[in-house]
């Protein structure tokens, strides 16, 4: 009988995908954190800048289809930003089934801070990449996001 030894398991640190997964989670996690002083989550938060972006008054289908995400987890999201009176949500008097969802005066006043906050975190993250080296990461990323066809929000 032929004695056979285990191949060697296959290792991690070799494949872009670990790295990109440990910058993600540094990044996100960082990101999460500033934003737990503002009371606002990461998913939050994007339906947020999203609104701000857009039109402010919208529905959340919608906002589903900007984001990517699903009707059932953008009205969960909605129903949080409602209880935290950053949003407001009016049911149409002829058809109950559209609802429109606006940003209230104090989330305006808020998505400038949670863009700093953002901007920040970026920046202490890849400042120490040149500009050459940014323009080069963010138009590697965007190509396989095209060609993958990756365009929902990421939100964990």
């Amino acid at each position: 009988m032929k004695n056979r030894q285990k191949p060697d398991p296959v290792q991690l640190k070799p494949h872009i995908g670990y790295h990109l997964r440990v910058i993600s989670n540094a990044v996100s996690h960082s990101f999460a954190r500033k934003l737990a002083a503002t009371d606002v989550t990461v998913a939050e938060c994007v339906i947020l800048r999203e609104m701000y972006a857009g039109n402010q008054k919208t529905s959340p289908g919608t906002v589903a289809e900007i984001t990517g995400l699903t009707r059932g987890a953008v009205s969960k999201l909605v129903d949080r930003l409602l209880n935290k009176g950053l949003v407001t949500r009016t049911e149409s008097s002829r058809d109950r089934r559209f609802q429109e969802i606006q940003l209230t005066p104090r989330a305006a006043r808020l998505v400038p801070q949670l863009a700093r906050i953002a901007d920040e975190n970026d920046e202490s993250f890849f400042s120490i990449l040149s500009q050459g080296e940014k323009k080069a990461l963010v138009r590697t990323l965007v190509k396989l996001a095209t060609i993958h066809r990756l365009n929902a929000h990421p939100i964990e």
